[in-house]
């Protein structure tokens, strides 16, 4: 693999057979975002945050017997986001989508949750959370094109010092396939080189994606500090940043996994510290196998190099798209260049 050459959208999307759908609201500055599957698709995860927030994520372990799931949500709101997968999954359900189990159909929807609750939105939803109804919307509405920034499960993250968002982006390989990341960023680290503009993602930009500032130089004397969110209310659960890793090569259950493996490199190179306890990261990996393209060593290792460059350019590029709204806590990246340019 050489230059990252983005795939038509440069969203997870341009992986064949894959639809994202996102629905926030401004309000509860919340929101739920949906990967449904065409077909049902192999998959993987690896969780490598000390804090995690998952359904389903056990059944995608290699020696476990379902290879396939319909569809995966990333999700704000805490602990109380889970519920999104039951929306989706009333949504697939409508459609005749899941795995066959005695005369019955059961849609496959892993889910993991991002800990958006104290960022200035409303909270107060009574009884029930919203986040059933969220999934639901998001999935009815799934396609190629979707938005990034302050969207879907992005819309009410944070990063330290930054709003986070949702990001996405997607390489070509030089044998044709495809691999692309969708990700909510929301760490308790830093994806910024110090508190410049400069993004720890900038080795992997395709063109100016994110900006094109490259890497400072020299680099700033905090560029080594380790700047974190609520550093004064630090505390398991606040944080997390969960993505997905999709590809059209053919893939078992046992590379998938390996896809999700090497794709939490991408989080190493764009955010500073990852992986704390008190964040819950995760990816989750897809393996749709529409390219009929063999995969001897030399090509594995530039599927694996393009997992963990592509989320690296996603994570950069979530936080870049933010946009500012009432109520913030943080400002976006925009401002901060506008101050530093100024």
């Amino acid at each position: 693999m050489t230059i990252p050459r983005p795939g038509p959208l440069n969203l997870i999307t341009d992986v064949a057979g894959l639809a994202v759908g996102n629905i926030d609201d401004a309000k509860l500055k919340s929101g739920v975002t949906v990967l449904v599957c065409e077909e049902p698709a192999v998959a993987g995860v690896q969780v490598l945050g000390g804090a995690p927030g998952t359904r389903e994520t056990d059944l995608l372990e290699p020696h476990n017997a379902v290879e396939r799931v319909n569809a995966l949500v990333l999700s704000g709101g805490s602990a109380f986001g889970l519920d999104a997968a039951s929306g989706v999954q009333a949504a697939l359900r409508e459609v005749g989508a899941g795995f066959a189990v005695r005369g019955h159909r059961v849609p496959i929807v892993p889910a993991a949750i991002l800990f958006d609750l104290p960022n200035g939105g409303d909270k107060d939803w009574g009884l029930y959370p919203p986040y059933r109804e969220l999934g639901y919307a998001a999935a009815t509405t799934a396609g190629r094109d979707f938005a990034i920034g302050s969207a879907g499960a992005g819309a009410g993250a944070l990063t330290a010092g930054l709003k986070g968002g949702l990001g996405s982006a997607s390489t070509v390989l030089d044998n044709g396939v495809t691999v692309g990341a969708l990700v909510a960023v929301n760490a308790t680290g830093s994806v910024t080189v110090g508190r410049s503009a400069h993004f720890w993602a900038a080795p992997f930009e395709a063109g100016d994606e994110f900006g094109g500032l490259g890497l400072p130089a020299p680099l700033p004397a905090d560029a080594a500090e380790v700047i974190v969110k609520f550093r004064e209310a630090l505390r398991a659960g606040a944080n997390t940043t969960i993505g997905i890793v999709a590809t059209d090569a053919a893939l078992d259950k046992a590379a998938a996994k390996r896809l999700a493996i090497a794709a939490h490199d991408g989080f190493a190179r764009a955010i500073w510290p990852a992986h704390t306890p008190v964040d819950g990261d995760l990816v989750f990996s897809l393996a749709t196998g529409r390219k009929a393209v063999p995969l001897d060593l030399e090509t594995a290792i530039d599927l694996y190099a393009a997992a963990g460059a592509t989320m690296a350019r996603a994570i950069a590029r979530g936080v870049f798209a933010a946009s500012a709204a009432d109520g913030d806590t943080m400002p976006v990246w925009r401002e901060r260049r506008a101050a530093a340019a100024g």
